[in-house]
């Protein structure tokens, strides 16, 4: 059963108490020491605030261009793609807790990082996600039940990477930057006017696999964003422990520009990102994109943040909700009214049902595929392993 997304609108082209000692540690040092290790205050694109108002000021001057074609449509539509993947992944993480999936990984509050990067992305640019991108996925007109399919454990991606420039979701941390890196790298190479992006999180960051994609996508020039959504918590390490300086700075010293954009924001996520393929594509080299949001959630299902984190720090970051920003400003500006928003809610429940009927209704894969397409042309050993793995499995019809 296929669940439409918002991408079958085809995507827009290019419209496309530990705490206190740490404080405590860090105000015993030089000031010289101290001057070196923070930016006194790292710039900040924004241009909706957490009211919904629009921005105008020096730091996102340069961006702002780069949504200067929105319209009121546009604009309905990138709240659209934020409700409904708001709703696909409440209605997964309630399937989990059903016993439906075997694990989930939630992008609450990550909407607008997710959506604006998204829709900025042209048909021929590639994605290499990590397992949280479920809202980029919808971007890409990807069916939200592949995705679930994976977590359920019936298929390991179930979608052609090819049909939606979208690669499979990578499960170990940071692998995917070197995979998008090599693939800019030969994109540069065939001369072709498209752009990559990979996406990774705070804690990624600090993986030995960025930094190698960062050194030779810097060497060779490469075409890719690299698109960090810093949810300030590496499942429960927070950032004060992960680096010293803000994480955008991290691409001075590969020789790139780094930007760091309010991650609640759509819009200004829209034009970051923009900004940053249009570079990639002029032949400009990469681009890191800090996004600077919160992971409302747990890391995965498996976690509890209640061991790690303070509820006022939740709850400041609640007031900064993305979708609930955009509302404010539709509301404001008369870009929708309640109608629009009775229907679309009605939209996205409709939606979550079909979800969680084409979860129910998946069948179990067949128990020998694990051997196919392990080698183009065959290979002995694996013949051998699949006759020794059917055998076993007789031997149970077998009454054994």
């Amino acid at each position: 059963m296929t669940v439409e997304s918002t991408a079958a609108r085809k995507p827009r082209r290019s419209s496309g108490t530990k705490r206190a000692a740490g404080a405590a540690n860090a105000a015993a040092k030089p000031a010289a020491a101290t001057a070196q290790t923070q930016d006194a205050v790292p710039q900040l694109v924004q241009l909706l605030t957490p009211e919904g108002d629009r921005v105008d000021n020096a730091e996102n001057a340069e961006f702002a261009p780069f949504v200067a074609d929105i319209t009121t449509e546009d604009l309905r539509g990138l709240y659209r793609d934020m409700v409904m993947t708001r709703r696909f992944d409440g209605e997964a993480t309630a399937l989990q807790r059903q016993g439906e999936l075997g694990l989930w990984a939630s992008l609450l509050g990550q909407e607008a990082a997710q959506i604006g990067s998204g829709r900025a992305l042209n048909d021929e640019d590639y994605v290499f996600p990590t397992y949280r991108e479920h809202g980029v996925a919808w971007c890409r007109g990807v069916d939200p039940t592949n995705l679930l399919g994976m977590f359920r454990g019936v298929n390991h991606g179930g979608w052609d990477p090819n049909t939606n420039n979208f690669h499979l979701y990578t499960i170990v941390i940071g692998s995917q930057t070197l995979h998008a890196t090599g693939y800019a790298m030969g994109v540069a190479k065939d001369g072709a006017d498209s752009a990559v992006i990979a996406y990774f999180g705070d804690g990624a960051s600090s993986q030995g696999d960025v930094a190698e994609a960062f050194t030779f996508a810097a060497v060779y020039n490469s075409p890719v964003v690299f698109f960090c959504q810093n949810n300030q918590w590496a499942i429960s390490e927070p950032t004060e422990r992960q680096m010293r300086v803000p994480l955008y700075q991290r691409a001075q010293g590969f020789g790139f520009p780094g930007v760091r954009v309010d991650g609640n924001d759509v819009l200004a996520c829209l034009a970051v990102t923009r900004w940053a393929l249009d570079r990639a594509r002029r032949g400009e080299g990469p681009t890191l994109v800090e996004a600077f949001t919160y992971r409302m959630g747990a890391h995965t299902t498996s976690d509890d943040p209640t061991k790690y984190r303070r509820d006022e720090e939740t709850a400041a970051w609640e007031a900064k909700d993305p979708i609930l920003r955009l509302k404010a400003h539709l509301l404001a500006t008369g870009g929708a009214d309640e109608a629009f928003f009775t229907e679309l809610e009605a939209e996205s429940e409709a939606m979550g049902k079909r979800v969680r009927e084409a979860v129910r209704a998946m069948p179990d894969p067949d128990t020998m595929a694990i051997f196919e397409n392990v080698y183009a042309d065959g290979h002995a050993l694996v013949d051998e392993e699949r006759a020794q793995f059917a055998a076993y499995l007789a031997s149970f019809e077998e009454g054994h």
